[in-house]
């Protein structure tokens, strides 16, 4: 597609909302600009202008007025669903690589390790069979807030998010349960199956966090074996969500068998009021798999519990 045709595309939600006078400042201004030198864009413009006038004009006659009013609410439809099907990107270089970042009206629809190179050719988003433009100026401040996260200088990425790429509704509640999950914390797939009211479905939780489309906005590095084993992240690249986990202050078992260090975080078992060490003996090792494991106290005090009266994390925290 021609950088033309990419403009023109780009322009078009603008473009309808300017001639029926629903633009934004800036997007009028946008419009203008490129008006100005698009001889087919001022032509649409002039013909989406015409109907809305005559809209407007006639709209107390009985007959044409509903007519009209009908042909001004399908340009109303086309430019919402226009709009709706824009996905705005921008690939931003991180410490684990090129990432692209893409979002819709709606939130963020899209966050994507890509090949090194970071071309987009093989991208989710040329395969999903949405409108992809490359955003301006107003994806700054997503690549700011994505960078300050990588670097351990922010603590959450408060997004709204789009989940349109997600396959299915079971897909889309595994999203939700994980995004629960708090910075500096891990928990199980088998615990991500529990909170959905599938207990079963350990293996199906693990494959649709496989396929997450908003790696890091939600945090499926936060999910792990029931041994702490990492494993499923992006397919096969363990070593980004090792680095993220040891961002977030969770401590990791390096090596071919990479894990979690679980005896060297706080236990929370679901449903309980209070937080152990993993050494407490009032903790059932048969649940273990299922507890969401702490880097720090605070992190666990965050959620509401207190320090266990058994083994007293408060008077003997974890030594590393």
């Amino acid at each position: 597609m021609s950088p033309a045709a990419t403009s023109c595309r780009t322009i078009e939600p603008d473009l309808i909302a300017a001639a029926t006078g629903e633009a934004e400042a800036g997007a009028a201004d946008r419009v203008r600009a490129h008006i100005d030198g698009c001889r087919e864009c001022r032509g649409a413009f002039a013909r989406y202008r015409a109907i809305d006038g005559l809209a407007v004009g006639l709209r107390d006659e009985p007959l044409p007025a509903a007519e009209l009013a009908a042909a001004r609410e399908s340009l109303q439809a086309r430019l919402a669903d226009l709009r709706s099907r824009i996905l705005s990107y921008r690939i931003v270089s991180s410490p684990l690589g090129p990432i692209l970042v893409a979002r819709s009206e709606h939130g963020i629809a899209l966050v994507e390790y890509l090949a090194r190179g970071g071309a987009i050719a093989a991208s989710r988003l040329r395969r999903a069979g949405e409108e992809a433009v490359e955003g301006g100026p107003d994806m700054d401040g997503l690549t700011r807030e994505l960078l300050d996260y990588l670097g351990g200088r922010r603590r959450a990425l408060a997004w709204p998010l789009d989940l349109r790429l997600a396959g299915s509704d079971f897909e889309r509640a595994v999203l939700h349960a994980t995004e629960t999950v708090p910075y500096g914390a891990v928990t199980s797939y088998a615990r991500i199956a529990v909170e959905i009211g599938r207990p079963a479905a350990t293996r199906a939780v693990a494959q649709a966090l496989k396929h997450n489309p908003l790696a890091i906005a939600v945090p499926c590095h936060r999910i792990v074996g029931a041994g702490g084993d990492l494993m499923g992240y992006v397919g096969r690249r363990i070593s980004l969500k090792q680095q993220l986990l040891e961002v977030e202050g969770v401590p990791t078992v390096p090596g071919p068998d990479a894990r979690v260090a679980q005896r060297a975080m706080y236990v929370l078992y679901p449903g309980d009021a209070e937080y152990c060490i993993p050494t407490c003996p009032s903790l059932n090792a048969s649940r273990f798999g299922v507890a969401t494991l702490f880097s720090s106290r605070q992190g666990a005090e965050a959620t509401g519990v207190s320090p266990c009266s058994t083994c007293r994390p408060d008077l003997h925290p974890i030594r590393r």
